[in-house]
């Protein structure tokens, strides 16, 4: 064992070498000899309110950054983040979880300690549930390999996994590492690769209106410049779908839009559903990417990659990964030019917002203004509810400028992520766009913001309470909520130099707070944007008009 290296200085130089530059969570009486070494580290500790924000924080940073990372204490601590962890879990984020624990000599007494719930193991038996790996740091000889492990499983599946970190083995001594840490990609099985390539490459080629429909694994698994590349060897157009908005420039001449089933444009509709061979690379046709199961696909017709296999017709080819399958078309694929009998809907410039005088605001011209004025140096969070519903015509032109928990679907989440964003792209203005109800889940996160001095954009749409249920179902008091002075809220939790608040009521109000926000780059700007009468984007409307329709049918 090396007199330099413990267990959390091995764990720190493995964080490190990944490219994890902060650290998220929350202080406790079993982690606060790891902090100790963290804050001796190049490594920075980001502090949160609470360990669910933490979670949040560590999945918006790991989305851009690759990976992220987040600690908590025992008990409280770890089942706190449990919310944030199922999330990245679901929607295959590369989250770290370290988390403190009582002494090793505790847990062999079975001392009743504080934090416990029922037993020791406890805690590790549930995150083995939500995460790819998960180890017990409970012995210095082995915990280098352990460490190594996880990450790697960490890295390689693209998925959260779990460190328990006993107080005692924090600084106990250990081997010091040895090679980087590198991992071993899932590989592909050579001969099901080769002939599913060889029977795509067939179907592709005869093909006379194929369709690309690029999907959310593109973004986990960082495939697309590969994509990219395919697309515009063949000339195929493209789609993309809610979760995997912005995987691909959406500027790009061979996009045509966003599919979701029956709520999609009806030129984009038609485009994929009767291509006659569509490429489905990643696609997750989860109920609200497909418009609630509204698509109408032809397997037949279809080449389907992702999860580790494929499916061309009735042919299933099991032990083939993603990347490797889109680098080996793309070597074979016949290039033509399928454009100029199947074009792609030409991009349409953003239309300039102009307000009318002393109009109140909608929703809809909510939206419009929004849309007008993003650019390039700003990355959307929508949140679940109105917002995510809206946002899929939004024009994003950058590949990763948008964000969204489509799947897991969890209100509170784009705050907090919004904290993580800022920091992994320090280049970039995160702009969050939410709701009252899922702002009141996770507000206290503004003031992480500003302590860190990210300049983020909050545009919170008051509309009075839970309204993507009052849509969904018949009103009820319990979808109520406390109305705040939002506006006055970010100035409560610290330099008010740093904040601006400002609540706009009529459409000349939200231009003149967006424009304040584009100004105003180096303070943290929150528009509290009030909706009258419950009113809401098309797409909520379409959204709750179909999921009656559904409930009434069952």
């Amino acid at each position: 064992m090396s007199q330099n290296y413990t267990v959390s200085r091995y764990l720190l130089h493995r964080l490190q070498e990944i490219g994890i530059k902060h650290l998220f969570g929350v202080p406790g009486d079993y982690n606060l000899d790891f902090l100790d070494n963290v804050m001796e580290s190049p490594i920075r500790w980001i502090g949160n309110c609470n360990e669910l924000n933490a979670g949040y924080a560590a999945d918006g940073y790991a989305r851009l950054n690759g990976i992220g990372a987040a600690v908590v204490t025992y008990g409280v601590g770890g089942l706190s983040i449990i919310n944030a962890v199922a999330g990245a879990f679901a929607e295959h984020v590369s989250v770290i979880i370290i988390n403190g624990a009582p002494p090793a000599r505790r847990r062999e007494a079975g001392a009743m300690v504080h934090h416990l719930v029922a037993n020791y193991y406890l805690q590790l038996d549930i995150f083995k549930k939500i995460t790819a790996d998960a180890a017990l740091l409970s012995d210095p000889n082995t915990a280098p390999d352990e460490i190594d492990r996880v990450i790697s499983n960490c890295m390689a599946h693209k998925l959260p996994v779990y460190l328990e970190l006993p107080a005692d083995m924090t600084n106990a001594p250990c081997r010091e590492p040895g090679e980087p840490l590198t991992f071993i990609p899932l590989t592909s099985n050579p001969d099901s690769l080769a002939e599913s390539v060889r029977e795509a490459a067939e179907l592709l080629n005869k093909a006379t209106s194929p369709m690309v429909l690029a999907g959310i694994e593109l973004l986990r698994f960082g495939l697309g410049k590969e994509a990219l590349q395919l697309i515009e060897t063949t000339e195929v157009p493209f789609a993309t779908m809610l979760g995997s908005k912005s995987v691909l420039p959406e500027l790009h001449p061979q996009f045509t839009g966003i599919y979701q089933g029956a709520w999609s444009k009806e030129k984009v509709r038609h485009q994929v559903e009767d291509s006659d061979c569509l490429l489905s690379l990643g696609a997750w046709m989860t109920d609200l990417d497909t418009g609630l199961f509204s698509i109408n696909l032809d397997n037949r017709r279809m080449i389907t990659v992702g999860g580790g296999q494929i499916r061309i017709g009735s042919h299933f080819y099991h032990q083939v990964q993603l990347g490797d399958f889109i680098r080996e078309l793309t070597l074979v694929v016949q290039p033509r030019s399928y454009l100029a009998s199947h074009p792609a809907e030409s991009y349409l410039p953003k239309q300039p917002f102009m307000p009318e005088p002393s109009c109140e605001l909608t929703a809809i011209r909510l939206y419009e203004c929004l849309n007008y004025y993003l650019d390039n140096h700003m990355i959307l969070l929508s949140e679940p509810g109105d917002a995510f519903c809206a946002t899929p015509e939004f024009h994003i032109e950058e590949a990763e400028n948008f964000i969204v928990q489509s799947y897991y679907c969890s209100i509170g989440f784009c705050t907090p992520a919004a904290l993580g964003v800022a920091l992994a792209r320090p280049g970039k203005r995160p702009v969050v766009l939410t709701g009252d109800g899922a702002f009141q889940m996770t507000a206290q996160e503004i003031s992480t913001l500003i302590r860190e001095r990210c300049p983020a954009v909050v545009v919170l749409i008051n509309n009075d309470g839970y309204l993507i249920e009052r849509k969904l179902h018949k009103d009820g008091h319990y979808n109520d909520i406390q109305m705040w002075q939002y506006a006055n809220l970010p100035g409560m939790f610290g330099d008010g130099s740093f904040v601006t608040g400002i609540k706009a009521s009529t459409e000349e109000e939200l231009e003149q707070a967006i424009k304040t926000a584009i100004r105003e780059t180096d303070k943290l700007v929150f528009i509290e944007a009030c909706i009258p009468n419950r009113d809401c984007s098309k797409g909520l409307e379409r959204l709750g008009n179909t999921f009656m329709q559904s409930q009434q049918k069952s």
